[in-house]
């Protein structure tokens, strides 16, 4: 029977183990690619990786790799500070791993430390610490926190005299469809090459010495390789940069890299005619600003006519009226007055009958004022009577 020279599955992979673990050295640096990957809720990280051929989408290994908690407390801040990223599908990985055969779940490897540098490289590594000791040391932001003039119209300006990103700046500034004007003066430096980074760090000590001169400083370059935009990344021109008297633009020529002179730059853009955009377009904001505060101001002024107008013609129309009202008054006065004067003038009571006796020139009251004898005028409606007083009769009392 077979089955007396046989061994169980476990048995089988106990030997498989023993092989394998006997024969391989304890760890590896291992070159990978993480597939797939898988954050325990225990604190554990699992992840498949995979291995191409060169030229070829084509998968040609893969293996199992497990991270234990308590390591991975400590390698995953440390990666993620370092590279600026997390552990994630698709990225390239160097890991230092022991392998593990598990006769019930198989191949794995064992991971005990990452290196960083592989997944960003060592130009990217040293950018992130560049970036790191920036923030340490309080600088990163300090540029940025400095009062843009409103209008900066005085510009000093870093750059190559012969860059054709630099005459592309000039032409495109001073040439603006607005018609803006700029001042501006360059400070000429290179700005690429291994003398780039001290060579700008020069200029600009030149113009922090006439700092009250600019509204602020620009530093512009036209597009290059990575290598020669690898200056923009040096941490003494950031910090230069970082602490400059003067609010700082960059507008260095590069599509997808963001570096650090960027970063702690007051204000960064993609190109230097960008550079030469942002200038202008701060003055034509500016303009639509006091055109449309113009405009309010026009509608108000006319606005505020129209009602003083309008008052205006009220005061005017109630003057008329109170004048009006009055006169008209007045006039209703006068005429009663008219008709008081006329109903008391003794020639009116005249004619209606009645006479007015005058003695010696004295109006006849009754007749004690008249003796006998005496001559009298009677006053009548058409003439005066000259009358003797021949006799007085007394009315009894």
């Amino acid at each position: 029977m077979r089955t007396e020279s046989s061994i169980t599955l476990l048995e089988l992979q106990e030997k498989i183990r023993d092989s394998i673990e006997s024969r391989l050295e304890k760890k590896y640096w291992v070159r990978g690619e993480i597939s797939e990957i898988n954050y325990q809720s225990n604190g554990h990280c699992y992840m498949d990786l995979i291995d191409r051929k060169a030229d070829e989408s084509q998968i040609s290994a893969r293996c199992q790799a497990i991270i234990w908690s308590t390591l991975f407390r400590m390698l995953r801040p440390f990666f993620e500070s370092t590279t600026g990223q997390q552990l994630s599908k698709g990225m390239q990985v160097l890991v230092q791993a022991q392998v593990q055969y598990s006769p019930l779940y198989g191949l794995s490897l064992i991971i005990s430390d990452i290196d960083p540098s592989y997944t960003v490289g060592e130009q990217e590594l040293e950018r992130q610490r560049t970036i790191a000791r920036l923030r340490e040391e309080g600088m990163f932001d300090m540029n940025s926190t400095l009062e843009l003039t409103p209008l900066p119209r005085n510009l000093a300006i870093i750059s190559s005299e012969t860059a054709a990103g630099y005459r592309d700046f000039i032409n495109h500034l001073h040439k603006n469809d607005y018609g803006f004007k700029f001042i501006t003066e360059l400070f000429p430096a290179p700005v690429q090459g291994n003398s780039a980074s001290a060579g700008i760090i020069e200029a600009m000590d030149k113009v922090a010495a006439r700092a009250g001169e600019f509204d602020m400083l620009l530093i512009i370059r036209g597009g290059g390789s990575v290598q020669d935009l690898i200056c923009f990344d040096d941490y003494e021109l950031a910090a230069n940069i970082a602490q400059f008297p003067l609010p700082v633009l960059t507008g260095i020529g590069h599509d997808h890299d963001f570096h650090v002179a960027d970063m702690v730059a007051h204000k960064s853009v993609k190109t230097p005619t960008a550079a030469a955009d942002f200038l202008i377009d701060i003055f034509a904001a500016e303009e639509q600003q006091v055109a449309y505060l113009s405009g309010r101001l026009f509608s108000a002024i006319e606005t505020r006519v129209i009602i003083e107008t309008n008052r205006l013609e009220n005061y005017k129309r109630n003057l008329m009226e109170g004048y009006r009202s009055n006169i008209n008054n007045s006039m209703h006065r006068l005429d009663m007055l008219q008709q008081r004067i006329l109903s008391n003038n003794p020639l009116t009571l005249l004619k209606k009958g009645y006479s007015i006796t005058l003695c010696n020139g004295k109006r006849v009251y009754n007749v004690n004022d008249v003796n006998r004898g005496d001559n009298v005028k009677v006053l009548m409606d058409k003439g005066i009577l000259n009358c003797n007083i021949e006799s007085v009769d007394y009315e009894k009392e």
